[in-house]
């Protein structure tokens, strides 16, 4: 996910894919990474996921439960709208990504734009 590293991601990908709430330990036990993970750098890495605001948390007990701060798809909206941002030429840049689509996505896109309010 842009903006975020590997292991935040993979955290992320956690987080995204559980029904309810989780725990660091549940989150350690779901990760699939290529190396194994102290408890603590899972912990760590949630910690600053809820810090920059990915990541939301309660406590329950002595523990506290995260799940995510923003769906999938808002984040994955997000990381379109940094690369546009960051673009020197964003117009051509949506142009590009426009003529890529697949004819389902394009009518998505449609779609999307009739619902969308004119700015004035």
């Amino acid at each position: 996910m842009f903006g975020l590293g590997d292991l935040e991601s993979a955290v992320m990908g956690v987080l995204w894919d559980s029904a309810e709430p989780v725990k660091v330990r549940e989150v350690l036990e779901r990760l699939s990474t290529p190396r194994q993970l102290a408890y603590t750098t899972v912990m760590t890495v949630l910690d600053n996921l809820h810090r920059k605001g990915w990541a939301e948390r309660e406590l329950s007990g002595r523990a506290f439960l995260y799940r995510p701060a923003v769906a999938h798809e808002e984040a994955a909206a997000r990381a379109l709208r940094d690369i546009l941002d960051s673009s020197a030429n964003p117009e051509a840049v949506l142009l590009h990504f426009a003529r890529s689509t697949s004819e389902q996505e394009s009518e998505a896109l449609r779609k999307g734009l009739r619902r969308k309010p004119r700015r004035r």
